[in-house]
C-alpha cells in the first residue's frame, strides 16, 4: 500500500508549468534571431529590450541600443497603432529605406513585439508614376482602379471611374486579356478626342496590373492622312525599305519593282538621301507607266522614317517640252532679244541700227545646176549648204535673216550681239570658203559673197507668219556686192576695206559700175594678215 506524502500532488504540476514557460521564452527569444526581417521588443515602459540583427538599420536611425528608451514621438505612434486596428503599422524612414513597424502587444509578458517590413520598393513603386509624363494607372485583381497618375486622367475619366471604382467591364476584359496573354499585348482606347495605346503589365509581387499608356493621336493621324491624299505618298525606313505606299503611289511602286517590306533600288535610295542632304531640298523625277512624277523626300525623325511625296508632272512636262519646242522654233525665226520683246507684249518692233554689217552669199549657176538634178537632190543640196551656213552663224554670234532661193543673208551688229561685227562677218566669209569643198556630191560648187557695212532699219513684219527683216541702202549695196561679184571670191566695199585694213589682206578689184549706185571702188577679201 502506497502512502502519498503530504503536498506531493502540487509539486509535479508546478514543475511542468515552469518547464513549459521556460520553453516558450527560449523559442520566443530564439526565433527572431533567425528572422530575415527586423524584429524588436520594447517594454511597457518604452525601453528597447531586444533587437535582432536585421533591425540594425532601424536602431541605427533611432540612435538607440538595448536598454535605451524608444524616442518620442515614435513611442506614441507605436502605442497608438497597437491600440488602433485600422492603423496597425507605423512607417519609419531609415536613410534610403522605408520600414513598416507592426506593434503586437504581449500583455502577459509585459512587452510589445515590433515586426518590421522593408516597404522601400512599394513606396518607390507607388511614387514613380506621379512623375511619369505618360499615363499610368493600376487595376486590382477584382477590377478596381487603385491608382491613376495625372497624365492618365483623360483615360480614367472617359469610362467614369474614380479611385476605388470598378473599371468598365469591356475595358477591364481587354486589359485582363492583354495582361494574361489571351489577347493582343496592347490595346487602343479613344478618350476625349485623343487615341492612347495601353500596355497592361501584371505585377504579381504587388498583386496589381500596371497599365502604361502612350498618346498615339499624332501617329494615327499621320498614318491615316496619306490614304486620303490624292497624290502619291510612300514611306522609306532608315535602312531603305518601303514601309508604306498609298493607292495613288502604286504606279511609282510598280516602276521601282518593289512591294512593302522590300528594299528600294540603290539608285532611288541614293537620290532620296541626296535630296534630304541638299540645302535646297531639291527633288528628283521618276518615270513610270507613261507618267512623270516629281519626288520630294521629307525626313520625319519623330517616327524614324522618310516620307516621300510625289506630284504627277506629266502634263507639266508635256507643256514644258511644247514650250521649249515653241521657243526653239521662235528663235529659228527671230533673234533672242526680239523674241523676248514680243513675249513681253511689244506690238510694233522697229529699230534703227547705225552700224551693222550685211553679207549675202549665193550658189554660182545654181539654176543650171539644179536643172540637171532631181527635186530631192536639189533640196538635199540646199539643206547641206544652209546647215553649213547656220553652223558658221552660231560660231561667230551673228544673225541669219533669211534665205532667198539659193541665197543666204547674214547680219552682224544687232544690239544683242558682241562688238567687232565687221571682223566676225569677214571671218565667217573666210570659213565659208574653207567649208565649200566639204559639201558632198558637188565638187564644182562655188559661192559669190558680198559684204557692206553701214546703217540699217530692222523690225518684225507680219501678224501670223511674221519675220525679222532689215532694210536700207546698206542692205542693197551688200546685195550688189554679191550679184556683181566673181565666183569663189568675197567682194567688199570701201567701208569694209577701211574697217579691216591692217588686220586682213585684200586684193584691189578697182571701180565697178554698180546698178543703182554708179561707179564704186571694191576689193576682194583674201584673209587675215
Amino acid at each position: 500500500m502506497t502512502v502519498d506524502r503530504p503536498g506531493s500532488s502540487s509539486i509535479a504540476p508546478r514543475s511542468e508549468e515552469i518547464t513549459r514557460l521556460e520553453r516558450r521564452l527560449e523559442l520566443m527569444y530564439r526565433f527572431p534571431d533567425e528572422n530575415p526581417n527586423p524584429v524588436l521588443r520594447m517594454s511597457d515602459e518604452g525601453v528597447l529590450i531586444y533587437a535582432n540583427a536585421s533591425s540594425a538599420p532601424i536602431t541605427g536611425q533611432l540612435g538607440i541600443a538595448l536598454g535605451d528608451a524608444v524616442p518620442e514621438p515614435l513611442l506614441s505612434r507605436l502605442r497608438a497603432a497597437a491600440a488602433d486596428r485600422d492603423r496597425p503599422s507605423v512607417e519609419l524612414q531609415c536613410d534610403r529605406r522605408t520600414f513598416a513597424l507592426l506593434p503586437v502587444p504581449v500583455a502577459d509578458l509585459g512587452f510589445t513585439n515590433l515586426y518590421g517590413t522593408d516597404v522601400t520598393a512599394v513606396r518607390v513603386f507607388a511614387r514613380f508614376p506621379d512623375r511619369n509624363p505618360n499615363p499610368v494607372f493600376r487595376v486590382t485583381p477584382d477590377g478596381r482602379l487603385s491608382y491613376a497618375n495625372q497624365a492618365s486622367q483623360p483615360i480614367v475619366r472617359e469610362p467614369g471611374a474614380a479611385i476605388g471604382d470598378p473599371l468598365e467591364p469591356t475595358i477591364l476584359g481587354r486589359i485582363r486579356d492583354a495582361a494574361t496573354g489571351r489577347g493582343p499585348a496592347s490595346l487602343e482606347i479613344h478618350a476625349q478626342g485623343r487615341v492612347y495605346s495601353l500596355l497592361p503589365v501584371p505585377v504579381p509581387e504587388f498583386d496589381v496590373i500596371n497599365v502604361y499608356g502612350t498618346d498615339i493621336t499624332a501617329e494615327k493621324v499621320f498614318a491615316r492622312f496619306p490614304d486620303r491624299n490624292p497624290n502619291p505618298v510612300f514611306r522609306v525606313t532608315p535602312d531603305g525599305r518601303l514601309s508604306y505606299a498609298n493607292d495613288a503611289s502604286q504606279p511609282i511602286v510598280r516602276a521601282l519593282g518593289v512591294s512593302v517590306g522590300d528594299l528600294v533600288p540603290d539608285r532611288e535610295r541614293r537620290l532620296i538621301l541626296a535630296a534630304l542632304s541638299s540645302e535646297q531640298r531639291d527633288g528628283f523625277e521618276i518615270e513610270g507607266e507613261g507618267r512623270t512624277l516629281a519626288i520630294y523626300p521629307v525626313n520625319v525623325p519623330e517616327f524614324g522614317l522618310v516620307n516621300v511625296y510625289a506630284t504627277d508632272i506629266t502634263a507639266a512636262r508635256a507643256v514644258e517640252i511644247a514650250h521649249r519646242e515653241n521657243e526653239r522654233l521662235l528663235l529659228n525665226i527671230l533673234p533672242g532679244a526680239i523674241a523676248a520683246r514680243l513675249r513681253a507684249g511689244e506690238k510694233v518692233i522697229v529699230d534703227r541700227i547705225d552700224d551693222a554689217t550685211l553679207m549675202f552669199a549665193d550658189i554660182v549657176n545654181f539654176t543650171v545646176m539644179s536643172s540637171r538634178m532631181s527635186p530631192t537632190d536639189v533640196v538635199s543640196l540646199l539643206n547641206d549648204v544652209f546647215i553649213t551656213f547656220d553652223r558658221l552663224v552660231d560660231r561667230y554670234d551673228l544673225e541669219k535673216i533669211k534665205t532667198i532661193g539659193d541665197a543666204y543673208m547674214v547680219v552682224g551688229g544687232l544690239p544683242s550681239q558682241p562688238a567687232e561685227h565687221v571682223v566676225r562677218v569677214a571671218e565667217m566669209a573666210m570659213d565659208l570658203a574653207a567649208e565649200v569643198p566639204r559639201i558632198s556630191g558637188q565638187p564644182d560648187l562655188q559661192f559669190r559673197v558680198g559684204i557692206h557695212t553701214g546703217p540699217i532699219v530692222a523690225g518684225v513684219i507680219g501678224a501670223k507668219k511674221f519675220i525679222y527683216d532689215v532694210w536700207g541702202d546698206t542692205v542693197n549695196i551688200a546685195s550688189r556686192m554679191e550679184s556683181h561679184g566673181i565666183p569663189g571670191r568675197i567682194q567688199v566695199t570701201a567701208a569694209v576695206h577701211d574697217r579691216l585694213a591692217g588686220r586682213f589682206a585684200f586684193e584691189e578689184r578697182g571701180v565697178i559700175d554698180v546698178r543703182g549706185k554708179g561707179p564704186m571702188p571694191t576689193w576682194f577679201l583674201l584673209g587675215r594678215v
